[in-house]
């Protein structure tokens, strides 16, 4: 069972895992370094170990004790309680979730062993915002996707508010990072996917003819401001729109992601 150390001094070197959450910068470099991330909520902390990361420890008011009981009695790491202000204090933030973990990473899978046994899949090319790749993961596992694929350069799916907003979807779908940004979409066509990418391209065909009668499908996204590179755009087996009302030519790439879906699992 966790052992639960109660923590007045907001300088408490354990607490280390859980200072200046608001600075992107410089949470990345540490999450990097130390091979943690963090968790936030009593739901998103529960589907973090019920996926198999295993926790460094916990943070959290002691109302919160209680309902994470079972949770902390399959560990034994360090439950840090204090009081809300001293964890607003702590992080920089008011955690109104009450509850927070730093859980180890894992090593990331071959996309081999991703993509086995998958039919629908979704790739990310350098989507920048922690909040979309969230929204992205949430909207991939909610409408029945297999897996996702991000490129070298796409934000982190384990950092803090991508999870919180993914509702902890990432734990429970299969991921990697491509390691060949060039030749990706050619690797997914001989895998057996056909890949269709979402643009505006002139030669973009409703998303709903697309997909239509295809058997093992790639839907590829790019970056919210310039969209897919040129390379794959071009690459992909198929280009794909989401007609519209006239004058509004694009949505943001994660509702993008949830009317995709939803046609593509439909198809």
């Amino acid at each position: 069972m966790a052992t639960l150390l109660e923590i007045t001094d907001p300088a408490d070197p354990r607490l280390a895992d859980y200072r200046d959450l608001r600075d992107v910068q410089l949470r990345k470099a540490l999450e990097t370094t130390h091979g943690l991330f963090l968790a936030e909520g009593e739901k998103v902390v529960r589907r973090a170990v019920e996926g198999g990361f295993s926790p460094r420890s916990f943070l959290m008011a002691p109302r919160w004790l209680d309902g994470l009981a079972d949770v902390l009695g399959t560990t034994d790491a360090p439950c840090f309680v204090m009081s809300e202000a001293l964890a607003e204090e702590v992080t920089g933030f008011h955690v109104h979730r009450g509850a927070l973990a730093s859980l180890e990473r894992l090593p990331l899978p071959s996309v081999a062993s991703v993509l086995e046994g998958a039919r629908s899949v979704l790739v990310l090319e350098d989507i920048v915002d922690h909040t979309n790749v969230g929204a992205i993961f949430r909207s991939g596992a909610a409408l029945g996707f297999d897996a996702v694929l991000l490129a070298p350069r796409c934000a982190d799916p384990l950092y803090r508010r991508s999870i919180k907003v993914g509702m902890g979807a990432v734990f429970s779908t299969p991921w990697t990072r491509l390691p060949d940004w060039y030749d990706a979409l050619p690797t997914l066509s001989s895998y057996g996917f056909t890949t269709v990418a979402l643009t505006l391209a002139d030669d973009a065909t409703p998303i709903e003819s697309a997909v239509a009668g295809v058997d093992k499908v790639a839907l590829v996204l790019g970056s919210e401001g310039h969209g897919l590179s040129a390379r794959w755009e071009q690459s992909a087996d198929r280009r794909a729109i989401i007609p519209m009302r006239e004058g509004i030519d694009s949505l943001n790439v994660a509702a993008a992601t949830a009317v995709a879906c939803y046609v593509t699992a439909r198809r």
